[in-house]
């Protein structure tokens, strides 16, 4: 490839530049995609485009792209065009990291995607014959081509990013593209009783209630059923029975999902940023028994909230402590519901209002299922924040 165009400069957009240019590959780079007459110039003699996962499909450059028959790829098409390795792919739309890096804790295999690195990252710097566990976004699926990861595994299907996708069928159709590429060499990964699935791979399902070779240390059942995805996947790569034991009895988490950060006078604080839907958040709900103090709020992701408050107002909650956007409209559901709440605005009153009444065996949970985008950069800068926020209680 002489010549390609590299669309949004974030942490994939570098990696894929990068791994251009070591090739011998020409590289021009726009970080915007406005559409006027000098960025579309760019596209003069590109042969391939390569969008981050942030930039929509109708941006005005993409569009232009494919009017000239100019293929728009994702860095993860990119990537796996350019390493030779086993890709072991994650997607869904809860559980995806916390599945990754126990993939990658049982094989022993350095993981990549959506989350931390970048795949392209990976190019050059990894045994050619050695498993990459690699998590992906519905963003990054719906721009492959020929991507085909010798297994891939679906956690789940949930309503998110409906304001980015326009509705739930095309959200699905994007996660979906993990399979359509495979054949009866590989493996498809699904949640017992899920539908077809494009296609050709050899199919494994699973369930929360299979049997595993050890209980997961991590808590919650949507966790066991994330460890029951990992099992099959694990399996299916020819991972031992002895190291996906000891995975599952060791492997801590991940930041930012159920992520205990303290216990301050007999009170936990948990934070559980990465919830940024609702389905995310049932499952934080369901995880305990103990009374929560639940910090909800962001900005919404185009859900409805009333069944939602259901679940709310059926989970042991105290209060619900509301901040960023979403608060007003989450408060009308839940009243509905006559779930007791706060619109505390930010977080750092919501913990603070949360902490001056939360008693010995009780919960401090930050679980907002929506984005985070309008307080902060995302929801790892929330988690953080949070964190921050705890420590300050302690001291």
């Amino acid at each position: 490839m002489k010549r390609a165009l590299v669309l949004g400069l974030a942490r994939s957009g570098r990696a894929a530049q990068a791994a251009l240019e070591a090739g011998g590959t020409e590289v021009l780079v726009a970080d915007r995609a406005f559409g006027n007459a000098e960025e579309l110039a760019l596209l003069e003699g590109v042969e391939v485009l390569v969008k981050s996962p942030g930039v929509p499909g109708e941006a005005p450059l993409v569009a232009a792209a494919r009017k000239q028959g100019i293929p728009v790829w994702s860095e993860i098409e990119l990537a796996s065009r350019l390493l030779p390795n086993p890709i072991l792919g994650v997607t869904g739309t809860n559980g995806k990291t916390t599945t990754t890096e126990l993939l990658g804790a049982m094989l022993g295999a350095r993981t990549a995607g959506n989350v931390g690195t970048a795949l392209s990252e990976l190019v050059g710097d990894v045994a050619a014959d050695a498993w990459i566990v690699c998590e992906l976004s519905s963003f990054q699926l719906e721009d492959v081509d020929r991507f085909r990861p010798k297994i891939a595994v679906l956690l789940n299907l949930e309503p998110d990013h409906l304001d980015r996708h326009g509705g739930f069928d095309a959200y699905r159709d994007a996660k979906l593209r993990i399979f359509e590429n495979q054949d009866e060499e590989d493996v498809a990964v699904l949640p017992r009783g899920f539908g077809p699935v494009p296609g050709r791979a050899r199919r494994l399902e699973f369930a929360a209630d299979d049997e595993l070779p050890a209980e997961p240390l991590i808590p919650g059942a949507h966790n066991r059923e994330n460890a029951a995805a990992a099992t099959a996947a694990a399996r299916a790569a020819g991972v031992d029975h002895e190291a996906i034991m000891t995975a599952l009895r060791t492997f801590p988490g991940v930041e930012h999902r159920l992520e205990l950060v303290a216990e301050i006078a007999g009170v936990r604080y948990v934070n559980d940023s990465k919830a940024t839907n609702s389905a995310a958040a049932r499952r934080a709900l369901s995880a305990y028994d103990a009374p929560l103090h639940l910090i909800l709020g962001g900005r919404p992701k185009g859900e409805s909230w009333g069944e939602f408050a259901q679940d709310v107002a059926a989970a042991n909650v105290v209060t619900a402590y509301l901040i960023g956007e979403a608060a007003e409209p989450l408060s009308v559901d839940l009243g509905y519901e006559n779930v007791p709440f706060l619109i505390s605005v930010t977080l750092d009153r919501a913990l603070a209002e949360a902490a001056s009444v939360a008693g010995p065996g009780e919960i401090v949970l930050l679980s907002p299922a929506c984005a985070s985008y309008d307080q902060f950069r995302d929801y790892e800068h929330r988690g953080e924040e949070f964190r921050r926020l705890v420590q300050n209680l302690e001291g």
